[in-house]
């Protein structure tokens, strides 16, 4: 617990005067959701456009002659295939092999940009910085300089698109370039966290109200905030750190061995306890649930099999788009199977749920 005051964004007297209710997060005091609520803030970026004002991220800058190295010794993907313009989903751990954060990379001519939650921005440059070591290389947190916008759905690139001479429709999926939004300068980058088509705009800090702006000013982009942001993630389960990964947890038990490239030539953080686990075999599993009936899970409800507890609700909520009750938890191997059985207690009572196939929502407008 801490007596710090809250962080605010460029873009706090916006969020206030669009009515939005405002609520503590990582540090920081952002909207949580406007007038219209959680549901229609969900359905308009399913269906059209929203904007979500992310400038609580975190970037950390590496470059030097040593940058390619340094990122593969501190993440668990290998950056040494990516080109510049791409954009590589990773993770940082620690010797347990546990994840530190999920983290993109963002590969430059000259150097590398790592995106971290806000949650873990002065955890996790301890954590960069502590592994420097003789590497020749220069790391700046830049957090403080950056705004980053990310508007999502499927008309995010007919709604970006009057607002900048580069051509959007060139721009593939974890690729950026380097443009200009509405007169500023920015990185575009075909990113997002909600399973729909979109960009993320990373500007100067101090150029993020005139975005916003510019992309609000049609009436066609709706503001969207942590709530819906948070629905929309989970109906296509990407991880939140603190919920569904976090220092207790392995990429292997998450379902996220595809970003752990044990061979690539560079041992990183972890990796020894990652090979072991791998050879040994995990004994749970990252699961997808639906609620048999009724209930709602929530973050932290104990879950059972046969009676016993093994694991809590990670994420839970009812999926706006699917209108049943969702969610995710860590079940050992042998009741990891799609079908299989078990219990969440809710308000003491226990109620039956069933692992189901991932993602929950399969119909987004993604470009892979």
């Amino acid at each position: 617990m801490t007596d710090a005051p809250l962080r605010r964004t460029p873009l706090y007297d916006v969020h206030r005067a669009l009515g939005a209710k405002m609520v503590p997060f990582a540090g920081w005091e952002m909207p949580v959701q406007y007038a219209g609520g959680i549901l229609a803030e969900h359905r308009a970026v399913r269906e059209g456009a929203g904007i979500f004002d992310v400038c609580h991220m975190g970037e950390f800058e590496v470059t030097g002659p040593d940058r390619n190295a340094f990122v593969n010794r501190i993440t668990t993907n290998d950056v040494g295939p990516l080109e510049p313009g791409q954009v590589q989903y990773s993770t940082l751990l620690n010797e347990r092999g546990t994840i530190e954060d999920d983290c993109t990379v963002y590969r430059f001519e000259n150097k590398l940009m790592l995106v971290v939650n806000a949650c873990n921005i002065d955890k996790d440059w301890a954590h960069v910085v502590g592994q420097k070591h003789g590497a020749n290389v220069r790391l700046r947190n830049i957090s403080d300089e950056v705004g980053l916008l990310a508007l999502q759905g499927p008309r995010a690139e007919a709604m970006l698109q009057p607002l900048t001479e580069t051509p959007l429709g060139d721009i593939g999926y974890y690729r950026f370039v380097t443009g200009q939004v509405a007169g500023a300068g920015c990185f575009i980058s075909r990113t997002g966290y909600t399973g729909e088509d979109g960009f993320e705009l990373y500007c100067r800090i101090g150029d993020t109200r005139t975005i916003w702006d510019a992309i609000v000013a049609s009436g066609a982009v709706q503001p969207i905030g942590l709530g819906a942001r948070d629905t929309l993630r989970l109906e296509v389960n990407y991880p939140l750190y603190g919920n569904d990964i976090d220092d207790t947890t392995t990429p292997l038990e998450a379902g996220l061995g595809w970003i752990v490239k044990l061979n690539k030539g560079s041992p990183f953080a972890g990796a020894e306890a990652l090979a072991h686990q791998k050879a040994q075999g995990v004994t749970r599993r990252l699961v997808g649930f639906r609620m048999a009936g009724k209930g709602i899970p929530r973050h932290g409800f104990p879950v059972l099999v046969d009676g016993v507890v093994v694991d809590q609700v990670r994420s839970g909520t009812m999926s706006p788009s699917l209108g049943y009750a969702v969610g995710t938890t860590y079940l050992p191997v042998s009741h990891s199977k799609v079908g299989s059985r078990f219990q969440v207690e809710i308000r003491g009572e226990r109620l039956d749920a069933e692992v189901i196939q991932k993602p929950f929502w399969t119909r987004g407008s993604v470009r892979r």
